[in-house]
């Protein structure tokens, strides 16, 4: 199965059951909102090595806000429900909290509640102040420049991590192209994030090691210049440059579609196969056949 010169490989990407939830940082301006939203994103690539994994869904204009100003919506994942809430009181406690002039919202309708500006409140040191506002009760604690207003409870819901691209190109810079137009396309999509640095990851990993204390290490079936070295090769003169986009989502239905677009946008004349990555169907409860994918959106 091709897309123009783009040869689709008939394989799957193995993805996991995961927990996400959303929430809304608005600011001052756009500018504040980011810096938030850059802060309370950073290190959260993987689980394996982050604990969590987060990244930036969507601007929101300032008439769609919770509270008529600038904002930006986040998603993070996590892989047990245990520690969601520990993950989003750290981040929106550092992260957040610290911004001048942000606040915080919960952006999920429906899920589990987490206690989040209810554990956070009590750096107000006693001179917080409980709001009900829409039924809804938040928090708000006086710093510096004003107060952070934030919402008691978060919620989260069962989501799923780890959909994947793997774009196979010449070389470096084609590849590079290839997984940036996808990314581009991807990203315009909602309910899902890409967590890994411009939405794109170069070093791939297997699971396990030679080095017993590492539980994954680098694939190298997909590193050009193991080639002539490994057994495990799974790539061709042709192709010299390899790189992956994971994907994470609220749904399955939302990290398919964002898969579906990937394809389409890397299918370039440089680029000799889209692939996906897995590991044999044993580690993830889901299962995205690449040709399934074409097959139902044609």
């Amino acid at each position: 199965m091709k897309i123009k010169s783009t040869e689709i490989v008939d394989t799957y990407a193995e993805a996991f059951k995961m927990y996400g939830c959303r929430f809304i940082i608005t600011a001052e301006n756009k500018q504040w909102a980011m810096a938030a939203a850059q802060s309370v994103t950073g290190f959260a690539t993987s689980v394996i090595g982050c604990k969590c994994e987060a990244g930036i869904e969507k601007l929101i204009a300032a008439e769609e806000s919770p509270d008529g100003r600038p904002g930006v919506s986040i998603l993070l994942f996590t892989s047990d429900k245990d520690t969601i809430g520990k993950r989003l009181l750290e981040r929106v406690g550092q992260c957040v909290m610290t911004c001048p002039s942000t606040a915080c919202y919960n952006g999920l309708d429906e899920g589990e509640p987490v206690i989040v500006g209810g554990q956070l409140r009590y750096f107000g040191d006693g001179f917080q102040i409980s709001k009900i506002l829409n039924d809804k009760r938040m928090w708000r604690i006086p710093v510096m420049d004003g107060e952070f207003l934030v919402d008691d409870t978060f919620t989260y819901q069962k989501a799923v991590g780890g959909g994947n691209l793997l774009i196979l190109g010449t070389n470096q810079k084609a590849t590079l192209r290839a997984a940036s137009a996808a990314v581009k396309a991807m990203r315009e999509l909602p309910d899902i994030i890409l967590p890994f640095p411009n939405g794109v990851v170069r070093s791939g990993s297997k699971v396990g090691s030679r080095y017993k204390s590492l539980i994954a290490s680098t694939n190298d079936a997909y590193c050009p210049i193991l080639k002539a070295v490994t057994k495990q090769t799974a790539l061709n003169d042709q192709i010299n440059s390899v790189l992956e986009i994971v994907i994470d989502g609220l749904t399955l239905e939302a990290v398919e579609q964002a898969m579906l677009v990937g394809i389409h946008a890397a299918a370039k004349p440089d680029i000799k196969k889209i692939s996906a990555g897995n590991y044999g169907g044993g580690l993830g409860q889901y299962q995205i056949q690449l040709h399934e994918l074409l097959k139902r959106d044609a």
